[in-house]
């Protein structure tokens, strides 16, 4: 039933600022805005990580549903190589700690922000990513 992750879906009012901030955060431009230019878009997205995993920007007027005053929702985890490094260049571009660094069983470490726009963003060192991924290079 479940395949694997396809997209993940952020909300934010200033979609410029939030397209920016992840464009300058992933190394990366969305690979597709709705409406096509020369329309203001109502949402972004971009492809992420070793799967191209799909991270959705929306104009929170767009969104369904309320998230209330304060971040919520599910946190994804994005596995990092560098757990440390990663949280302090979040932290250094204005994201705030909602979870700090925490060390968990057999390798597993995570934290989580939120970023400028509300949305609770996850970090991790995930030892089982990376043997998935060694298995599937041979």
């Amino acid at each position: 039933m479940f395949r694997g992750f396809a997209t993940i879906s952020f909300t934010a009012d200033d979609l410029g600022a939030a397209s920016a901030w992840y464009a300058e955060l992933l190394g990366v431009q969305p690979y597709y805005s709705f409406p096509p230019a020369p329309a203001e878009p109502a949402y972004v997205e971009f492809r992420v990580g070793d799967d191209e995993d799909e991270l959705g920007i929306i104009d929170r007027r767009y969104a369904p549903g309320s998230a209330g005053d304060g971040p919520g929702g599910a946190v994804m985890f994005w596995h990092v190589d560098d757990l440390p490094g990663t949280l302090a260049t979040l932290l250094r571009m204005g994201a705030v700690e909602h979870e700090p660094l925490t060390e968990r069983e057999a390798g597993f470490a995570t934290a989580s922000v939120v970023d400028p726009f509300g949305n609770v963003l996850g970090v991790m060192h995930n030892p089982h990513y990376l043997e998935v991924l060694a298995a599937r290079r041979g």
